[in-house]
């Protein structure tokens, strides 16, 4: 795992995330393999978000009656997932393999391309927000395949500071691009970035490239 930014940032460069993402990328990967892809991306983002909460040393009485010692990770159960519809839905899926417990939440987030005439700034249209109240314990994670320009993340960033302040607000996603991320940390300077990869930029879509296309179509249909 790669750390960036003042450890803000973290790179998943696990030789199996990257061959998955590899796949995911290919434009002849079909719809099932692609969102199950998304799901695998997912529970490893998990594991690697997991390895920066804080463990506390446990000791437990084994079947054959011995003592073992271990760890115990109290905010595995402090979590808050937010789901970006749609194209984080398989993306959230796998992560909560990680975070059975997790409450959750969800946000209709649409980037109107009509209006769009480049650069990092588009439009989002809201049209459905429900996030729980935050009590300073939680864990958010804010789940969205891409980070291409920070208009949505941002957005959605309002929405989570009008709940309340988490203990620690996190987003999970498989591909950002530079400036992105640079505005999100800007943002709020406790945002902390998991991703699989950074890639170079945008195009005058303002799409991602290389990237992997539109991942709410490919995982849909």
């Amino acid at each position: 795992m790669g750390t960036y930014y003042g450890g803000r940032v973290y790179v998943v460069d696990h030789p199996y995330a990257q061959m998955v993402l590899t796949r995911i990328r290919d434009r002849s990967t079909g719809q099932i393999e692609f969102r199950k892809g998304l799901v695998k991306l997912g529970r490893l983002l998990g594991f690697e978000i997991v390895r920066t909460f804080n463990r506390v040393e446990k000791t437990v009485i084994t079947p054959l009656g011995k003592e073992a010692r271990g760890v115990e990770i109290p905010d595995i159960d402090n979590v808050i997932l937010i789901t970006v519809l749609r194209a984080a839905m398989p993306l959230t899926e796998g992560l909560l393999k990680v975070f059975p417990n997790a409450k959750q939440g969800v946000v209709s987030a649409r980037r109107v391309e009509e209006t769009y005439k480049g650069g990092l700034e588009f439009e989002i249209e809201l049209n459905y927000v429900k996030i729980p109240e935050f009590h300073g314990h939680e864990v958010v994670i804010v789940a969205d395949p891409m980070l291409a320009t920070g208009s949505t993340m941002t957005r959605i960033l309002d929405e989570v500071h009008k709940r309340g302040r988490p203990k620690r607000i996190l987003f999970a996603t498989i591909i950002s691009t530079k400036p992105a991320i640079e505005r999100l940390l800007a943002a709020d300077e406790r945002a902390e970035i998991f991703t699989v990869a950074i890639d170079e930029g945008l195009n005058d879509r303002g799409f991602i490239v290389p990237g992997l296309g539109d991942a709410g179509d490919r995982a849909f249909g």
